[in-house]
């Protein structure tokens, strides 16, 4: 009768009143055919409109059920709530009663064929139907007792009826209340039972949607009862389509799992995560786990179980094992593959006494192409790259990827000299060839070192070792080459690293120190200032070219270092000076593209005195080979602290003419392979000098010409306008007492030859001469390329021909120009090849010195 508190009671509510919509159609039913029964047994037919006429509340009875009837059958549309519902029906069967209590009141006995029968007949049976159809309802069945002992006062002659009717209904009353309780627990149940079975395919239905996995089942005889449709996914199918078929249809047997799993199903034997690979045509792989379900009595009902679908964490596993052996890049194996592959290599090599070489493959100028094109570029290069290694080496051995711009081939049982020549020259000529990526036209190059392992003596690592130093060989020797290993190699490379652990100490030690070498203005020939040169002199080896240590100590990382300390040790020595005199010091790529340049520079100037002014600091082009941002910053702020730039070895580089529009340089260093030579009349240097000048001038920057050493080239020089000379001709590097001297002078006086002389062979060769119709034996000194000096015994005029024939170097024609007593100065007629008096060298057998020892063991065997 109340409103439901809470969701359970609702429904619990719903169900119960859902039982009672054919309540007044039952008691509609009942209510018509008593009253027929009734009309029939009436003496008189015809009735007035009178309260006496039983047709009258018969006729409202009716009404009242069918009202009551339509509103049940509508009143979910009508949207009746339970408790409004139950409280109708009270009504309805309260209002039923009164109205059938009437209709009992007009039926006199008079008025019936059989007068006895047709009241109790009637209530009886409205009391009967009534307690039926209330029976589940404590409301209405306690409605119905009021109403019923309502019409048995009414209609009873004594007290024994009421009280029988009363008896009556309370015992139904208390059957009705017992029957709901037990209807009321029964549903409470039965709604925690529906609670969880929602639940329970809510769970269901995430875990299929999911795609982690999948439920099945089968009955006792193999065939499936239920399939998840992620299964029937992998059929292409639906899954209603499966069930009826064996599962073990559907799992393929060829694979030891599938027999394993068959064997569980046949012996009912639960299982959990055995893998087994699906009858489809695709590669599909399941974790299968199932339990067998016997029922109360122990009978077999089948198997239930879950699925996994393992085929893409088997793919995904594929792919990292294929990504941990392969370079994602190219495809090509990786570096682990690699090595994996020359382990293998040298094992069989051990056991078949086949030797093993290793090719070590560097790409020349690839960075170039990733500054200027970008990595995409670079990207798509090493793929092309890849393709035409692997083409190159074809069937006799593995290439693989390594990293950045380096790959390795090995090639298992070969050890044949020439084959190992072709296929490096091959590999270089292939990669050689010009590439066409994204509309670019791109050309690079590639050295290759080349290593031959003996079956049982040497290891991958000494392996690698020797290539790699075969590498470093082929790049010093030009790039674009190959070169095998060498022993040699190994005792350069050992004495590499005793120099560059030598080297380390030398700063400490005192072992570097600071040459200078003049600077003069072309005007006045006066000291503009002094370029600072680092020397080593090692207390062993003596002193060591900067050709031999600066590129070892920019490789190693001591340039820094070196640089800073030659910064502050020649500004040190140029506070010295005379103040209107530079101090110029070589600034590294290393250094320049040091964040912390500036303030290093900054500091020294600080700590000297020096004026920024004074202070020239000379670049070469290689700080433009990552240019970026920071190189315009560094440049930027050199230029507020007020120090010069000088562009270094100018013209050697690549694109000169975009740094000089982009950096703002005050100087122009022209380089000395211009200037050595520049006045002789068969070079072309000196176009180039003029050009550079008159550059330089529209740019409002002064030159400087580096390696002058004769007069004549000093004169032309000074001809072609450029302000500053630099060279042996003023003064060779110089230490700092002997700069302090030289700076304090006004000008500074030339010294040197009037041209430059061809290179002499100073040693005596004997030779045949023919003189004047006469052969004698003569010897030759200070031999060049177009003269040579002769010592004599017969005197010789200026002007006469000779023809001679020097020992081991064969013969050659020339004219006297100067005769004295006991030797005369030839002039050859042709140019003398000066290789020709280079002594002859045995001619080795380079294929057999290269060929291991087993080569020939093998060929005897």
């Amino acid at each position: 009768m109340r409103a439901p508190e809470t969701s359970d009671e609702a429904s619990l509510s719903d169900w119960r009143v859902g039982g009672l919509d054919h309540v007044a159609l039952l008691l509609g039913v009942t209510h018509l055919l008593i009253v027929g029964a009734c009309t029939a047994l009436f003496q008189t037919r015809v009735f007035g409109i009178s309260s006496d006429n039983p047709l009258i509340p018969a006729a409202l009875v009716i009404l009242c059920d069918i009202v009551a009837a339509a509103l049940l059958m509508n009143r979910k549309r009508l949207n009746l709530s339970s408790h409004t519902v139950v409280r109708g029906l009270c009504v309805y069967l309260a209002i039923v009663g009164v109205l059938w209590t009437w209709f009992g009141i007009s039926v006199q006995d008079d008025q019936f064929i059989y007068p006895i029968a047709a009241a109790p007949i009637a209530m009886s049976a409205g009391i009967a139907m009534g307690a039926v159809v209330s029976i589940q309802s404590p409301p209405l069945i306690i409605t119905n007792m009021l109403t019923s002992a309502f019409a048995a006062i009414m209609l009873s002659q004594g007290p024994l009826v009421p009280v029988a009717v009363e008896i009556l209904s309370l015992a139904l009353v208390a059957y009705s209340i017992a029957g709901s309780r037990s209807f009321m627990r029964a549903g409470r149940r039965r709604l925690n039972l529906d609670a969880e079975a929602r639940k329970a395919l809510n769970f269901v239905e995430e875990f299929e949607n999911s795609g982690r996995g999948w439920f099945w089942e089968t009955n006792a005889e193999g065939t499936l009862s239920y399939v998840s449709q992620q299964l029937a996914d992998d059929f292409r199918c639906e899954a209603p389509e499966l069930l009826g078929r064996q599962f073990s249809d559907l799992l393929s047997a060829e694979t030891s799992h599938g027999k394993t799993l068959g064997f569980h199903l046949s012996a009912r034997f639960p299982f959990s995560d055995v893998v087994v690979t699906a009858a489809s045509d695709e590669d599909i792989h399941w974790s299968l786990s199932g339990n067998p379900i016997f029922d109360e009595r122990g009978r077999f009902l089948g198997f239930r179980g879950i699925g996994t679908d393992l085929t893409e964490q088997r793919r995904s596993e594929q792919e990292i094992t294929r990504l941990a052996r392969f370079d994602s890049l190219t495809g090509l194996p990786n570096r682990a593959m690699m090595r994996q592959t020359l382990d293998e290599a040298l094992r069989n090599a051990s056991s078949r006494q086949k030797g093993c070489a290793l090719f070590l493959i560097d790409l020349d100028r690839f960075k170039n192409v990733n500054d200027t094109l970008g990595h995409p570029v670079g990207d798509a290069l090493l793929r092309q790259v890849a393709d035409r290694l692997k083409l190159a080496m074809g069937d006799h051995g593995q290439v693989g990827r390594l990293g950045g711009d380096e790959f390795k081939a090995v090639l298992p049982g070969q050890v044949d000299i020439g084959l190992l020549e072709s296929l490096a020259r091959t590999m270089i000529e292939q990669v050689s060839r010009p590439y066409s990526i994204e509309g670019h036209r791109v050309v690079i190059g590639a050295s290759v070192g080349i290593a031959i392992g003996d079956p049982g003596r040497c290891t991958a690592d000494s392996l690698v070792r020797d290539a790699d130093l075969a590498l470093y060989a082929a790049k010093d020797a030009g790039r674009g080459k190959h070169c095998f290993y060498e022993q040699a190699m190994h005792t350069e490379a050992s004495d590499r690293q005793v120099l560059e652990n030598d080297l380390r100490q030398a700063i400490d030690k005192g072992e570097l120190w600071v040459a200078y070498q003049p600077i003069v203005r072309t005007a006045g020939e006066e000291i503009s200032g002094f370029e600072a040169l680092v020397r080593w002199d090692h207390p062993v080896r003596g002193r060591i070219s900067p050709d031999k240590f600066i590129p070892l100590a920019e490789e190693c990382g001591l340039i820094p270092r070196i640089g800073t300390w030659v910064l502050e040790t020649a500004l040190e020595e140029a506070a010295r000076w005379p103040d209107q005199v530079r101090i110029a010091v070589n600034l590294s790529p290393i250094q320049f593209n040091d964040p912390g340049i500036v303030e290093i520079v900054s500091n020294a100037l600080t700590r000297t005195g020096v004026r920024a002014n004074r202070l020239e600091l000379e670049i070469t082009e290689g700080v433009f080979l990552a240019e970026g941002e920071s190189t315009d910053d560094t440049f930027g702020k050199l230029k507020d602290l007020g120090v010069r730039l000088a562009l270094d070895d100018f013209g050697t580089g690549y694109s000169s003419l975009g740094y000089l529009k982009k950096a703002p340089f005050d100087k122009i260093k022209i380089d000395q392979s211009f200037v050595r030579g520049a006045a002789s009349k068969t070079s072309r240097n000196s176009a180039i000098i003029r050009a550079i000048v008159t550059l330089a001038d529209s740019l409002q920057m002064e030159t400087c010409a580096e390696g002058v050493e004769t007069h004549d080239d000093l004169h032309l020089i000074r001809d072609l306008g450029c302000s500053h000379i630099q060279g042996y001709i003023f003064g060779k590097p110089m230490e700092g007492e002997s700069a302090r001297a030289l700076a304090s002078k006004t000008t500074v006086v030339p010294d040197g030859y009037q041209s430059l002389r061809e290179p002499r062979q100073r040693l005596m060769r004997r030779a045949m001469a023919s003189i004047d119709g006469e052969v004698c034996e003569v010897r030759l000194r200070n031999i060049s390329a177009m003269g040579a000096l002769v010592e004599c015994s017969r005197a010789v005029a200026p002007g006469t021909r000779v023809a001679m024939d020097i020992v081991g170097a064969g013969p050659i024609e020339g004219t006297v120009r100067w005769a004295q007593s006991g030797k005369f100065g030839v002039q050859f007629n042709d140019v003398f090849v000066m290789s020709r008096l280079a002594p002859k060298k045995e001619k080795l057998n380079d294929v057999q010195m290269l060929q291991p020892w087993y080569v020939g063991q093998k060929a005897a065997s």
